[in-house]
């Protein structure tokens, strides 16, 4: 996908990202003709699919990876341990009900639990915990 200054008729540059600030990312792009920058806005369900897919705005800066779709796709199956900065860990119970939401909605959904999880000050992720976050977050 492309964005073309209407005035110019130049196809725009990508500038920079800011964010996610409340789940929502910005991409600025920048005509290199006329200079007239525009901004695209995602709200934070299109934020969750462009990290779940691994989109990365403005072109990749490290080259691909041998067999990096593969390991991207099998990362899931690992036990999640509790990581520094706030992660919250998983039981074997939640992985598992976890692995039966639908793949096209899983990472959202994990997203969701573990910001609740974060939120009600809960380090482990259980069956109770989903349950519970499912009954508030109206899932």
């Amino acid at each position: 996908m492309r964005f073309l200054c209407v005035q110019c008729d130049e196809a725009l540059a990508f500038e920079e990202t800011r964010g996610p600030e409340d789940g929502s990312l910005t991409a600025i792009f920048r005509c290199p003709r006329c200079g007239r920058d525009i901004a695209m806005l995602t709200n934070p369900q299109e934020t969750q699919i462009m990290r779940s897919l691994h989109v990365q705005l403005g072109g990749r800066t490290a080259p691909h990876e041998p067999l990096e779709a593969i390991r991207g796709s099998l990362s899931h199956m690992r036990q999640p341990e509790r990581q520094p900065g706030g992660e919250v860990a998983w039981t074997h119970e939640a992985v598992e009900r976890l692995e039966r939401v639908p793949d096209f909605v899983r990472p959202m959904v994990k997203t969701g639990i573990e910001e609740y999880a974060r939120r009600q000050g809960y380090p482990l992720v259980t069956v109770e915990v989903m349950g519970e976050a499912r009954g508030k977050m109206g899932m």
